[in-house]
Formats: C-alpha cells, sequence, structure tokens
C-alpha cells in the first residue's frame, strides 16, 4: 500500500525565485561547455540515488529515457562499475560524481586517481562543467531531500 507523503514546506527555489533563477542559470553554463547531455543525466541520476532523492532518480531516469538511453544503462548506473553499458569517460564521470558526493567518505575525498582518469577523458571546460553539474545537483538533492519534495509531483 502506497504511502501519503507530504512536502514539509514550499521547495526553497519557489519561496526564493532568485534561487530558481541563479540555479537554471548555473545549468545553462554546463551545457555550453560540450560535456555530453546523456553523461550529464547519468551523473545526475547516480548522485540523486547516492542522496536518496527519489525526485531526481524519478526525474533523471525519465529523462534519460526520452533522450533515448537505453533501458540497461539507466537500470544498471548504481552498479555501473559492474556492468559493461558504460564507455570508459562515462565511468571516469560517474567515479567522480561518487567522489565529489561523498565528500567526507575518506581522508582524501577526491583522490589523484580519479581526477587523472576524469582528466583523461575530459577537457578543462568539460571537467568545469562535470564539476558544477555534481555541484548542482547535490544541491538539487539537498533541497528536495529537506523538504521531502514528492517524487512525481510538478514542483511548482
Amino acid at each position: 500500500m502506497p504511502t501519503t507523503i507530504e512536502p514539509r514546506m514550499t521547495n526553497p527555489v519557489f519561496v526564493l525565485p532568485d534561487a530558481m533563477e541563479a540555479l537554471l542559470a548555473l545549468a545553462k553554463s554546463t551545457q555550453r561547455a560540450g560535456l555530453p547531455r546523456e553523461t550529464a543525466l547519468l551523473v545526475q541520476l547516480r548522485a540523486s540515488q547516492i542522496n536518496g532523492c527519489s525526485v531526481c532518480v524519478d526525474m533523471h531516469a525519465r529523462e534519460l529515457k526520452e533522450a533515448g538511453t537505453r533501458d540497461e544503462r539507466i537500470f544498471a548506473v548504481a552498479a555501473w562499475r559492474d556492468t559493461p553499458y558504460y564507455t570508459a569517460a562515462e565511468r571516469a564521470a560517474l567515479a567522480l560524481t561518487e567522489a565529489v558526493t561523498r565528500l567526507s567518505d575518506r581522508a582524501d575525498p577526491v583522490p589523484d586517481e580519479i581526477w587523472a582518469e576524469a582528466a583523461e577523458h575530459y577537457d578543462e571546460p568539460e571537467l568545469a562543467a562535470l564539476l558544477v553539474e555534481i555541484a548542482q545537483i547535490n544541491v538539487w538533492n539537498r533541497l528536495n531531500v529537506a523538504v521531502r519534495q514528492v517524487a512525481g509531483v510538478q514542483l511548482s
């Protein structure tokens, strides 16, 4: 039986419209840097899984599907290390996503080998976009989780 979930409050980006404007501007800046859209969506999905953000897991899985991503790539992103569905560049992006999302999990949160692998596959603008994507999805995750934003419900 489904549980009724109610948000604690209106999402902060609607309480503070300048925050929404800033986050949307941040998103646009990454789109112009050359990072493949599918990579950005995989990163968003993986960080959202780690952070337990049902809204973003639901949304980014749907966006990947709408973008034509194969089901196995969407379904297996949480186990990307153990599946053959991702390119070396995507694997580097996912490893960086996990490291940057889980900063407190180790003394050296983003080890040189993870950084070097990402830098091997992405030029500086793409790497900058990747880092901003990771930071941005972590902001959205934290806002949505804190207010218990309901998955599948329009955010307005």
